[in-house]
């Protein structure tokens, strides 16, 4: 399945019923973080949970279990990355694939960094500024 750039969360969850409507929550952090605004509109894709005898080569365990892919990227690991946003706390905000979140204190909206990951979560990631590029480089 091909994933679009335009992607800007990916989160498990399940329909709930409430009267004569079935209500699919978003989680608070994706708002929070600001991948999504109150009140905007957006397109949602609806993908079933595999079943146990559904599983593709490339999911492993853990995947499994929570019902989304593995997170992009890996604590230790460097990247270069231009922050896109500065969140409400000040930090830095940039995507990396699938649209991934990783929040980069220290950092200015537009500023481009070589950044090193310290913590990955399910759905976010926070790193660490190493150095700071400059767009002739």
């Amino acid at each position: 399945m091909e994933i679009s750039d335009r992607l800007r969360c990916l989160f498990s969850t399940t329909v709930e019923e409430r009267g004569d409507s079935y209500v699919v929550e978003v989680p608070e952090q994706e708002v929070r973080l600001g991948d999504l605004q109150q009140g905007e509109i957006y397109r949602v894709a609806v993908l079933p949970s595999p079943s146990d005898g559904e599983i593709n080569d490339t999911e492993t365990e853990p995947e499994r279990v929570r019902g989304a892919p593995k997170p992009p990227v890996e604590e230790g690991e460097q990247r270069t990355v231009e922050i896109e946003d500065i969140g409400d706390q000040g930090d830095g905000i940039t995507r990396v694939e699938r649209g991934f979140v990783v929040i980069v204190p220290d950092t200015e909206q537009g500023e481009r960094v070589t950044v090193e990951i310290t913590d990955v979560r399910e759905n976010v990631a926070f790193a660490e500024v190493v150095k700071r590029v400059s767009y002739y480089d």
